[in-house]
């Protein structure tokens, strides 16, 4: 299969709170993913939230909201036309970071689009979580950012997400020295195992999509809603 992503692109968003991407426990992570598509032959972006003036906010540009400045409508394009949307996020109180909700937020701006068949823009993408830290919180925060990323139009492979967190309390982060010399989390079997699983499924459903155009428009063209009926919907009584 070393040709399963060829045609695929990929986007790896790093919502992590550290201005240097390069000191981001989040982004190690979210390389070892990277690496499995890019293996495949998947073109891999990478952003940095915390390198970007990315206002908050649910329109697409928010400087015509009285915000001095806005990156997003540069920074969009390279979203839209990525196949494949990773993100990634550090856990702070069992949450992901702010930086994070601003991203669902801007991509809940662009829900409006549509594709050429009357469907949301990011119909026949696909969509996945990385996450890390040292607290709970690894389900519930995929939870919330994959139900987002499904009510926008993204499908969701199945194990489309996965992460590290170390003892309770603080300690060393992901990718962090130990005593030993061992990085913290290299040899965490439960981790690789997801990671492996979450990037692959995501090329194989990413390449089932695209080879198929994405989803058929009956039953889901916004454009054929006509005075609340859209192909047969009736209201009883």
């Amino acid at each position: 299969m070393a040709e399963a992503g060829h045609d695929l692109k990929a986007i790896y968003v790093n919502c992590s709170l550290k201005r240097d991407s390069g000191e981001s426990h989040t982004a190690t992570l979210m390389k070892a993913s990277a690496g499995i598509l890019e293996e495949q032959g998947v073109s891999v972006d990478w952003l940095h939230m915390a390198s970007h003036q990315i206002a908050p906010g649910v329109y697409p540009d928010m400087t015509e909201q009285g915000w001095p400045t806005d990156e997003w409508p540069e920074i969009w394009p390279r979203v839209r036309d990525a196949d494949i949307l990773v993100i990634g996020t550090p856990l702070w109180l069992g949450e992901e970071s702010s930086l994070c909700r601003v991203l669902i937020e801007r991509l809940y701006a662009m829900s409006g689009e549509l594709n050429d068949k009357g469907q949301s823009l990011f119909y026949g993408k696909t969509g996945g979580a990385i996450i890390t830290g040292n607290e709970d919180g690894i389900k519930h925060t995929s939870m919330t950012l994959l139900f987002a990323l499904q009510h926008l139009g993204y499908s969701i492979p199945p194990q489309a997400d996965c992460g590290w967190i170390g003892e309770a309390g603080p300690g060393p982060s992901f990718g962090d020295k130990n005593d030993d010399g061992i990085r913290a989390g290299f040899d965490n079997g439960f981790t690789k195992r997801n990671c492996t699983i979450m990037s692959w499924n995501l090329i194989h459903l990413a390449r089932m999509l695209k080879a198929n155009s994405g989803y058929p428009n009956t039953g889901n063209d916004r454009n054929a809603l006509n005075d609340g009926e859209l192909f047969g919907f009736r209201l009883p009584g």
